[in-house]
């Protein structure tokens, strides 16, 4: 029986690209989790992490040492041996749905929790999508999912796509005043397809008006997240010339228009169920007003409470909509593997993860 005074095996699917080796970065030094599995495709199988990944790590800090040697092992053809070693895994593999759909199935079927960074079991009806601070309650699908699919022990949960996760947060804490509809157009960094300016020098100078599968994802998740009353979303997601950090221009129409003093007590004051859990990624201040006309700006504020915080500034009146903003996060540590750690830290506590 595993404890918080325990560290927890952790494995980590798809460890080579830039989500995986956020996780790794992510989880160097955590205090509940240990990395003692790192898997990728076949091709990397018997390789070294510094050998595998090395030439493209694109995180600030080094390699962390303890996962510079581990082998890699194959994230299907080494199922035996990884289930064996791990009690959770994060998957960020990259490869056809419903592979991804078959894979992180099995893994939770043979009895790890599976926390996935995918979209493939994000409309999967007993999966909880899960922003913590939002919908921590939906976690009570596991023991549906759990009695659907007889797992004793296994689960499987994903977060949802990065783009909302500037946004969503913030209309969601003006919910006392009844939104209706929202348009918004994301300013997405290259980090969210993976890449960095050595390994796409197109984007350098550039911003692209398309990102497959973006806007739909945009639109819908939401509202398997915040549930009932959820807004009608309109999106533009837009590829830009940022490094990290996905950015979005909101406008909202409200059922009962908030005046500019509630609109900023509402979120100064959100109540964050998290506050009492004391999870270790958890931001103390989920989300931070600016009221300089100039913040959030990507380059300064991305990484506001560890990248695990959320930004937003520039309220202003709309004439049509009611209020306008423009709000910013972290993609690949809050709108990727830090959303996931904070959802392993939630189960955690909350007992899903003692197994």
């Amino acid at each position: 029986m595993s404890s918080i005074n325990k560290k927890l095996r952790v494995g980590i699917l798809g460890a080579t690209g830039m989500v995986g080796q956020r996780f790794i970065s992510l989880l160097e030094n955590h205090p509940w989790f240990e990395v003692v599995c790192l898997a990728a495709s076949p091709q990397s199988a018997g390789k070294s992490y510094q050998e595998a990944a090395g030439g493209r790590w694109s995180m600030k800090n080094p390699i962390p040492e303890k996962n510079r040697d581990m082998k890699l092992q194959a994230v299907e053809e080494d199922f035996n041996e990884i289930i064996k070693k791990v009690d959770l895994v994060f998957s960020a593999i990259d490869m056809d749905k419903e592979k991804i759909k078959e894979i992180e199935a099995r893994y939770a079927a043979a009895g790890a929790a599976v926390i996935s960074n995918n979209s493939a079991h994000r409309w999967t009806e007993d999966v909880p999508m899960v922003i913590p601070e939002i919908n921590a309650h939906h976690l009570s699908l596991i023991d549906i999912q759990r009695k659907n699919r007889s797992w004793k022990s296994g689960l499987l949960v994903v977060k949802p796509n990065c783009s909302l996760q500037s946004y969503l947060p913030v209309v969601y804490a003006l919910k006392e005043f009844k939104p209706k509809y929202v348009l918004v157009t994301t300013l997405q960094a290259i980090s969210g397809a993976g890449k960095t300016f050595e390994s796409w020098p197109e984007m350098v100078d550039n911003c692209t008006p398309f990102i497959k599968g973006e806007e739909e994802k945009t639109e819908k998740e939401p509202m398997k997240i915040w549930g009932e009353d959820c807004p009608v979303i309109s999106a533009t997601c837009i590829r830009v010339a940022a490094s990290d950090g996905h950015m979005a221009s909101v406008s909202v129409e409200f059922e009962n228009k908030p005046t500019l003093e509630q609109i900023r007590n509402a979120i100064d004051n959100f109540s964050n169920p998290l506050n009492e859990l004391n999870l270790p990624s958890a931001p103390e201040k989920f989300i931070k007003y600016f009221t300089e006309d100039d913040r959030p700006q990507t380059k300064l504020d991305r990484d506001y409470a560890g990248g695990m915080g959320i930004t937003c500034g520039r309220f202003r009146e709309d004439g049509k909509y009611g209020w306008k903003f423009v709000a910013l996060s972290h993609n690949t540590i809050r709108g990727a593997a830090g959303g996931a750690v904070l959802i392993a830290e939630l189960l955690h506590k909350k007992g899903y993860l003692n197994i």
